[in-house]
């Protein structure tokens, strides 16, 4: 979820020089073994259509298991094969049984339809504010209008969050952390993100080092994506077991972003592109990471609650259907946006077609 309400740009990263990686990363040779064994990961950041955030989601009231079947059943059918998914602090907090209950579950579906799934813990993007319980609608035709951050400024007005996030975190990767359904861990999203910046150190240092600590057999990655926020960024490729990042630009820029990380010699994922409005789409970019043989999970799978069809910026106050699409693949019937983008992905995935679900 690149900020596109801040300077529209590339990573033009700060790579100067491949510094040695700390102690714990692991040696290039490993990641680059994991990797090769995993085949070309692709696929969509998914949260199901009947959700407006995380927390509704994950929450036990509201976890929709049976949309989750239909909507990966979607992705599998184009031949996706790994989502990456966002969880949330507070329904653990809640009930820390259930929602590891909840996420198994979600694994197994998942897994029914072929798919891996990287998952996110922590995220500095969208509402500072949140809440358990029933979540608010969402805001028409605004992007992402209640997304939620995890933790956000709570971690700063109440200090003792950070000993919840420790044993959260580690609950998780201590219950998940060997699973092969899991692919690996994307510690933090976009850390410094909606005027954090370096604000952020501390809890991205902390989450490498509880995450370490726990031992998960699959790799650690936090990603690059503001060329701004240097210390953060220098921080989270140093630590990372595999580099990740995100560009939501046209094919010449983001090939720069490309030659950038190439130094690193360690595997490249792409955990978040293709907005349309951008230039970033799947008949530009998805052939462009296929041939690099870089992961490429594009934004949204099914329009839904989170209103990403619309531009970050550029509300449609009525909520009617926006001219061209921003983000997603299908409408909750299974029916592509773009039927030629559907046989694109098909023919990039060699997966023959074939109906919803």
């Amino acid at each position: 979820m690149l900020n596109k309400l801040m300077a529209v740009c590339g990573i033009t990263l700060l790579v100067t020089a491949c510094k040695q990686a700390p102690a714990d990363t692991w040696p290039i040779e490993k990641a680059q073994q994991w990797y090769a064994g995993k085949g070309w990961l692709r696929g969509c950041n998914f949260i199901p259509s009947t959700a407006v955030n995380q927390l509704e989601m994950w929450q036990a009231a509201t976890f929709d298991s049976a949309t989750i079947d239909r909507e990966l059943g979607y992705a599998e059918g184009i031949g996706l094969n790994s989502m990456r998914v966002y969880l949330h602090h507070v329904p653990w907090v809640e009930d820390a049984h259930g929602f590891k209950r909840r996420i198994d579950t979600y694994l197994g579906i998942a897994a029914h339809h072929h798919l891996s799934t990287a998952f996110v813990f922590f995220d500095d993007c969208w509402n500072n504010v949140y809440t358990a319980g029933p979540q608010p609608p969402p805001i028409p035709g605004v992007h992402n209008s209640r997304w939620v951050q995890d933790p956000g400024s709570a971690i700063f007005d109440h200090p003792a969050l950070k000993d919840t996030l420790e044993r959260y975190v580690k609950d998780i990767l201590q219950t998940f952390g060997k699973d092969p359904r899991v692919v690996f861990w994307d510690l933090y999203n976009e850390p410094g993100s909606f005027g954090a910046g370096n604000r952020s150190m501390s809890l991205l240092e902390d989450v490498f080092r509880w995450s370490r600590a726990a031992k998960p057999s699959q790799p650690l990655t936090v990603g690059v994506w503001n060329p701004d926020l240097e210390e953060l960024s220098e921080y989270g490729v140093a630590h990372s077991d595999i580099i990740t990042y995100h560009n939501y630009l046209p094919p010449d820029m983001h090939r720069q972003d490309i030659q950038q990380l190439r130094p690193f010699n360690r595997p490249l994922l792409c955990t978040e592109y293709m907005a349309r409005t951008l230039g970033s789409r799947f008949d530009n970019i998805m052939p462009l990471l296929q041939q690099e043989n870089i992961g490429a999970y594009s934004w949204g799978l099914v329009a839904g609650k989170t209103n990403t069809m619309y531009a970050q910026g550029m509300p449609v106050t009525d909520g009617s259907e926006p001219a061209l699409w921003y983000h997603d693949i299908f409408r909750k019937d299974g029916t592509p946006y773009n039927a030629a983008e559907v046989k694109l992905i098909r023919a990039l995935t060699g997966t023959q077609a074939f109906g919803p679900r």
